[in-house]
């Protein structure tokens, strides 16, 4: 912590033309509340949204969902991805834990269908791509 401290010291020194002891602690204490503000139990949720997406099966699927626009049957998203028939039901049971994608059973059939999170996450995820 020392050296967080020393390197803190540094830059607002170079920010505020000096920094004095008060300074220093009172950006410890700001820096503190901005990361207590977070929340274990939020950065945790939003953590696993990401750890459902980092992987490309589920990505994929979470992709054609939200391209679909609708219901999707698993014998459909078993025709789009390259996994056994237990890797899909893995991956959407992951999905589902995320809150990317909800599931009903119809009849003898489970569709499914991409959340609005998948939805704004997609979107976003599009628009941060640029083209070089």
């Amino acid at each position: 912590m020392a050296q967080t401290t020393e390197r803190l010291r540094r830059y607002l020194d170079d920010e505020l033309g000096e920094c004095r002891n008060e300074d220093v602690e009172r950006r410890l204490d700001e820096l503190s509340t901005l990361e207590a503000a977070l929340g274990t139990a939020q950065v945790n949720a939003e953590l696993d949204v990401l750890s459902a997406l980092s992987n490309e099966t589920r990505y994929t699927l979470v992709r054609v969902l939200v391209a679909a626009q609708e219901e999707l049957c698993v014998c459909e998203l078993n025709a789009v991805v390259d996994v056994t028939e237990s890797g899909l039901s893995h991956a959407l049971s992951k999905l589902l834990d995320a809150g990317l994608v909800s599931g009903r059973k119809d009849g003898r059939w489970k569709k499914y269908r991409a959340t609005n999170r998948a939805v704004a996450l997609i979107t976003v995820l599009e628009g941060s791509v640029t083209d070089e």
